[in-house]
């Protein structure tokens, strides 16, 4: 079971901002940006493209969903899509608030940011999901 799989069953904790019965949307804890957002599906699948025609295409537009929440709640010009699947066998996409490309560099210094605004990014991502 991948730590994501253990996230998406309650066993560790998360920011939740968007669920439904195929995918799971969650806060990262080392956001290169604030509202930095993971979407996964709940099966475990290792690879993106390991996914089905058919899990792919619902996976990305729920993630097309949760970006339109996080524009909403986090100011910023778009919100950037990365797929790089290295770090945790579980495909996931990384949402992230840009103001400019650089705010997608994952070689930057990570946010270090207390759970209280954590908990306040999280409630108005949430708060805007359709």
């Amino acid at each position: 079971m991948t730590i994501f799989s253990r996230i998406v069953a309650g066993e560790i904790p998360s920011y939740k901002v968007a669920e439904d019965e195929k995918f799971y949307a969650f806060l990262d804890i080392s956001p290169v940006a604030k509202g930095h957002t993971l979407v996964i599906p709940k099966q475990e699948v290792d690879y993106i493209f390991d996914e089905s025609d058919e899990l792919l295409s619902a996976h990305i537009v729920f993630a097309k969903r949760v970006a339109a929440a996080i524009k909403k709640a986090i100011p910023c010009v778009k919100v950037g899509l990365c797929v790089m699947g290295l770090e945790v066998p579980h495909a996931h996409i990384h949402l992230i608030p840009m103001q400019t490309e650089g705010d997608m560099n994952f070689r930057k210094e990570h946010l270090k940011l207390d759970g209280e605004e954590m908990k306040a990014i999280c409630e108005k991502i949430a708060a805007n999901f359709e």
